[in-house]
């Protein structure tokens, strides 16, 4: 599935979105972020200060992995090399409870950064089952939709190869 997904623009099109978060991200902390966290309350300063870091560690990652796909893809690394490499690349969990005190006093655009940069990842955890050969976790949502369809295949069958 994962080369349908590449061989559709899926990839180019998650490619783009990745990078112009990372440049539009970085340009932010550089510029406007500054300004914006020299105003925060003591303990807000301190959340801006950790989840900026958290959140520019998450995209250098992304950018890791989203290198190397388009280095496999372009024929310029061998899917092997690059499940080498890409294991090298470990995936920071995100946080599974946002906010916390100071969080809501964080500036309104590093929240919604740290908002894409949360679904970015989860579209490039998703993309790189796919690419291993993955079946996707759905959670059945509806009886006889396809996420219960496959969970039901998955508890009948046992543990579908990731």
């Amino acid at each position: 599935m994962g080369p349908r997904i590449v061989a559709s623009g899926g990839f180019d099109a998650l490619y783009r979105e990745g990078m112009a978060l990372i440049e539009e991200v970085a340009a932010y902390l550089d510029g406007d972020g500054r300004g914006e966290s020299r105003g925060l309350p003591r303990e807000a300063s301190f959340v801006y200060a950790t989840e900026s870091m958290r959140l520019t560690t998450r995209l250098m990652q992304l950018a890791s992995w989203l290198l190397l796909q388009r280095a496999v893809n372009e024929g310029e690394l061998t899917p092997e090399n690059a499940r080498v490499e890409k294991e090298k690349v470990r995936f920071t969990a995100t946080p599974s409870e946002r906010g916390g005190p100071g969080f809501e006093d964080l500036p309104e655009r590093l929240r919604g950064f740290i908002a894409k940069g949360d679904r970015l990842f989860e579209r490039v955890q998703q993309y790189d089952r796919l690419e291993r050969g993955g079946v996707p976790d759905y959670a059945p949502e509806a009886v006889g939709g396809i996420a219960d369809q496959l969970a039901r295949l998955k508890a009948a069958f046992g543990r579908l190869k990731e």
